[in-house]
C-alpha cells in the first residue's frame, strides 16, 4: 500500500511491514507516478490543492486529516469509497490552552494593556478601582460561569482549566448528562444556561446544522457583561450580527482564533469592532500524536477492522 504524507508537518509513524511511504508538496499536484496511493495524509491544505487531489487520487481508501474539523475536505469531492477520518484529539492540548488564554485576556483586559504600551500610555483604567467580582463586568475567572457550546475533547479539557482556576463550567452537547464531571445540558437551555453566563466559548465544528449557530438572537441571551471566545470555526458565528452586538454593546466583547474568511481581509468591518481580541487562526497548528493516529488507522485499514475517527465511511 502506498501512503502520502505531507512535507509541511514532521511524521514518523511507525507502520507495518509493505507499506510505502511517500512525502509530497501541497505546492504542487501529486505526481503522476503516485496518484495510484490508497492514503494520504492532510494537513493544512489549500481548497484548490485539495480539489486537485480529488481528481487525480481515484484509488484512495483512506483521506486522514490532521484537523479536527474536515469540512473543506468534505467539500473537496474525494471519491465516495474513501474513508475520510479526522484528527480530532490531536489539537485537544493546545486548542484549550489557547482557549484559557483568550479568556484570561479578556478578564484582564491585556489587549487594552498592550495597544497603551504601543502609544507609550499607563492604562491607569486597569489599576484602580477594580471590582470585587463579576456582577458588572467579567474581570475575574474565579467565580466566572462559562458556558462552553460544543463539549467534546477540546471543551472538557477547557473545562478542567477553569474549574482549576475557580470559574462554574456548563457544557453544552446534543445530549444533557454529565461528562468529565461536568452538567451538560442541550441547545434548548440556551435561553436559561446563557442568561448569567460571563463567557461563552464556540467549539463547535462547521456543519450545515451549526452554520450561524451564534446568531444575534444567541448573542441576545447573554449579559451585556459577558464575552464571546471561538476556537472552533468562524462559520459557527454570524459574523455580521457579532460586529453589531460590539458595536451596540449587547455584549461586552470577542476574543476570536477564527473568523470568516481567513485570512481576514484588511476592510473587513469586524477588525473596526470595539473590546475585539482577534489572533489569526493560531490555537491549534501542531498535531499532537499524530504519528499514532496514523499508524493505527493504516494498520487498522491493512486488517479491515474499524477506524479511528470516521467522519464519512468509504
Amino acid at each position: 500500500m502506498k501512503l502520502l504524507l505531507p512535507d509541511n508537518v514532521p511524521l514518523h509513524p511507525e507502520l507495518p511491514d509493505g507499506v510505502e511511504v511517500v512525502v509530497y508538496s501541497r505546492r504542487v499536484p501529486i505526481p503522476k507516478e503516485h496518484r495510484d496511493a490508497e492514503a494520504v495524509v492532510l494537513w493544512a491544505s489549500r481548497q484548490g490543492w485539495l480539489e486537485q487531489a480529488a481528481r487525480d487520487l481515484t484509488q484512495l481508501r483512506l483521506v486522514q486529516s490532521l484537523s479536527a474539523g474536515t469540512d473543506t475536505i468534505e467539500a473537496a469531492g474525494f471519491h465516495d469509497g474513501a474513508t475520510i477520518c479526522s484528527g480530532v484529539g490531536l489539537h485537544d492540548i493546545t486548542v484549550a490552552e489557547h482557549a484559557l488564554g483568550l479568556i484570561i485576556a479578556a478578564a484582564r483586559r491585556l489587549d487594552v494593556a498592550v495597544r497603551a504600551v504601543d502609544s507609550h500610555r499607563w492604562a491607569r483604567e486597569l489599576s484602580v478601582d477594580q471590582p470585587l467580582d463579576n456582577a458588572t463586568a467579567f474581570t475575574m475567572v474565579h467565580g466566572a460561569r462559562v458556558v462552553i457550546w460544543g463539549f467534546g475533547g477540546i471543551g472538557q479539557r477547557l473545562a478542567g482549566h477553569l474549574r482549576a482556576l475557580g470559574a462554574e463550567v456548563t457544557g453544552i452537547a446534543r445530549s444533557a448528562g454529565e461528562r468529565a464531571g461536568f452538567p451538560v445540558v442541550t441547545q434548548e437551555d440556551l435561553p436559561r444556561v446563557l442568561a448569567d453566563a460571563d463567557v461563552l466559548v464556540d467549539v463547535l465544528p462547521a456543519t450545515d446544522e451549526t452554520e450561524h449557530a451564534v446568531s444575534a438572537e444567541v448573542l441576545a441571551m447573554l449579559p451585556r457583561k459577558a464575552w464571546l471566545v471561538n476556537v472552533g470555526r468562524g462559520a459557527t458565528v454570524d459574523q455580521a450580527a457579532l460586529v453589531a452586538a460590539l458595536h451596540d454593546g449587547v455584549i461586552a466583547g470577542a476574543a476570536l482564533d477564527v473568523m470568516t474568511p481567513e485570512p481576514l481581509p484588511a476592510d473587513d468591518p469586524l477588525w473596526d469592532a470595539p473590546n475585539l481580541i482577534l489572533t489569526p487562526h493560531s490555537a491549534g497548528g501542531r498535531p499532537l500524536g499524530a504519528d499514532e493516529l496514523i499508524a493505527a488507522n493504516v494498520r487498522a485499514l491493512l486488517a479491515g477492522e474499524p477506524l479511528r475517527n470516521v467522519v464519512r465511511a468509504g
